[in-house]
């Protein structure tokens, strides 16, 4: 691993705040992160997240606590496309390369990356293994990325459209409707 930063994040969609601690080397990124959210209700985020090269993701490990109960995900990618969350097998996201963990701005890095999307043109679809929080359940998500200046990218899935801004190192900045980066000193 090469660059490592602290990235936090005010999560408006939550009601809460997110930091990342990140490690982006050639191709590859391993991150842990911390989160609270008040909205759907209060509730704390753990997680790591690993990659392998091409920033295809190997492994996502969340933990969410809630007033409620606890929830726990391990998230594998067999390399050859096949998921498994807990030991158990994810036939509906199978051909998937990347998760994308609700909520959070880091895992919209990945695809990013992997095509340079927020350098250059381009236009692709993906099929995500999304993680929607507080609950860890796992479903296909259909994404496109789109370039539309340097720094700038249009997410789109389903009818709902973002217009993102990255920095150079492809780390989201800002986040319509979802959350802003902060600056911290």
């Amino acid at each position: 691993m090469s660059a490592s930063r602290v990235l936090t994040w005010d999560v408006s969609a939550s009601r809460g705040v997110e930091t990342a601690w990140v490690e982006l080397g050639e191709g590859v990124m391993r991150a842990r992160g911390r989160a609270v959210g008040t909205v759907p209700q209060p509730y704390w985020v753990s997680y790591e997240l690993e990659t392998a090269e091409g920033f295809v993701t190997r492994r996502l490990g969340v933990t969410v606590e809630t007033e409620a109960q606890d929830h726990v995900l391990d998230l594998r990618h067999d390399g050859g496309g096949g998921w498994t969350a807990n030991g158990h097998p994810l036939p509906a996201v199978d051909g998937a390369l990347d998760c994308d963990l609700g909520l959070c701005p880091l895992t919209n890095t990945m695809p990013v990356l992997r095509h340079g999307l927020h350098r250059g043109p381009g236009e692709l679809e993906f099929l995500m293994a999304w993680v929607s929080v507080p609950d860890l359940a796992v479903r296909p998500s259909r994404q496109t990325y789109t370039h539309l200046a340097p720094g700038r990218v249009r997410f789109a899935s389903g009818d709902f459209r973002s217009d993102l801004e990255f920095d150079e190192d492809g780390y989201v900045v800002e986040y319509p409707s979802l959350a802003t980066r902060l600056t911290v000193r």
